[in-house]
């Protein structure tokens, strides 16, 4: 789930980083009035998206005066704003953020993101920072320096003055406030925290000019304070049901339900099934922490899918979710369902034996097969 500009500065901002001076405005009057409370001497205009690339796209403006913002913001809300993270579709403006403007000195590029190998905070950093910053790490990937952060201590502070001084930062300042990010990467489950650009003022202080937050959704649970929010990311209403109920899942046009454990089993399952010709009409990913009756909520969501013709049962069992667990939520659905959809299934690991004899035993319309391929082929032989 990933925060817009003005989300992830009000939480930052909590943490003691410096951000600029700003409001929220869903219409020209309120962009206008915006600028009586912040009371600089120019004003910048920002459309509230989350793709990145808007600078490039006209979705960032300057006005010196409110009746300016006020026109800017007229042009913005209610457009469509086309990015390179947006595709051709692009994204709704419903919102901007009318910001203090600041005279920058410098700039520089940071990001803390969630190194999965090792579980560890990584911190990014460039002396480059800016609108133009992902063109040019394309061009150079040397641009980006890493290192990894740890928690706040003596050595961790000495190793990320001697890393800052690489990039050219030599002010403490910056120090805690990237300290104080990682607090807060850290407390609100974050897989990133981009601050770009993150800007020494020409009256020599710091601020976060920019900045965008992602938060990891298997970890909801643990932050009903972002539920709200959740309603707000363009979820649909069975997408919202399947988060309640412990399952990432996301519609798709096609054709064959998927029900999968893990998001790279998933993420498999829905290219074997284009490759094969068919149509995914979800993916899906069980969390670790999903019951029996969470994945049959899921299943039951994937049987009130008018375009769905078939169950493509797809399982490898370990860890805290085993095959039977699977197995037990499909039966679960359809034993309070009218539509009883075929199965296709191929389960392996942990308790596939006994997934495979529940299926049979509870007299599912379930055809079981080995192999992925097969049991791929086999779905999308059904689905036409």
């Amino acid at each position: 789930m990933y925060f817009s500009e003005h989300l992830s500065k009000e939480m930052l901002s909590q943490y003691g980083i410096a951000v600029p001076a700003g409001r929220l405005a869903r219409s020209a009057d309120e962009a206008a009035q915006a600028c009586a409370a912040i009371a600089a001497r120019k004003y910048v205009v920002k459309a509230q998206i989350v793709a990145g690339g808007r600078g490039l796209a006209g979705g960032v403006k300057f006005a010196a005066t409110p009746s300016a913002v006020a026109d800017e913001a007229r042009k913005m809300l209610g457009s469509t704003l086309v990015t390179a993270q947006t595709g051709s579709s692009g994204e709704l403006v419903s919102s901007i953020y009318v910001e203090q403007a600041m005279d920058l000195a410098q700039s520089y590029f940071i990001a803390l993101a969630l190194d999965t190998a090792t579980g560890e905070v990584l911190l990014l950093a460039s002396s480059e920072g800016g609108v133009e910053f992902e063109q040019r790490s394309k061009m150079d990937p040397d641009t980006v320096k890493r290192m990894t952060l740890g928690r706040d201590g003596p050595d961790t502070r000495s190793q990320l003055t001697d890393f800052l001084k690489g990039i050219g930062i030599e002010a403490d300042a910056p120090v805690n406030m990237i300290l104080a990010a990682r607090e807060a990467f850290v407390e609100n489950d974050m897989t990133l925290l981009e601050i770009n650009p993150f800007a020494r003022t020409s009256d020599g202080k710091w601020v976060a000019i920019d900045a965008k937050i992602a938060i990891d959704g298997s970890a909801l649970f643990r932050h009903p304070e972002f539920e709200p929010l959740v309603e707000k990311q363009g979820l649909t209403a069975t997408e919202m049901e399947a988060a309640r109920n412990n399952i990432n899942l996301v519609r798709m046009e096609g054709n064959i339900g998927i029900v999968s454990n893990g998001a790279g089993l998933g993420l498999a399952t829905t290219d074997m099934i284009f490759d094969a010709g068919g149509a995914p009409a979800n993916f899906m990913d069980i969390r670790t922490t999903a019951t029996s009756f969470d994945i049959g909520k899921g299943v039951s969501l994937l049987l009130d899918e008018p375009k769905a013709k078939v169950i493509l049962l797809n399982v490898h069992g370990g860890g805290m979710t085993s095959c039977d667990t699977v197995a037990e939520g499909l039966t679960f659905a359809y034993s309070r369902s009218k539509r009883h959809l075929p199965v296709v299934a191929r389960l392996a690991g942990l308790n596939a034996e006994w997934g495979t004899r529940i299926l049979r035993e509870r007299k599912i319309p379930v055809e079981i097969h080995d192999t992925m391929t097969a049991a791929v082929a086999r779905a999308v032989e059904i689905a036409r």
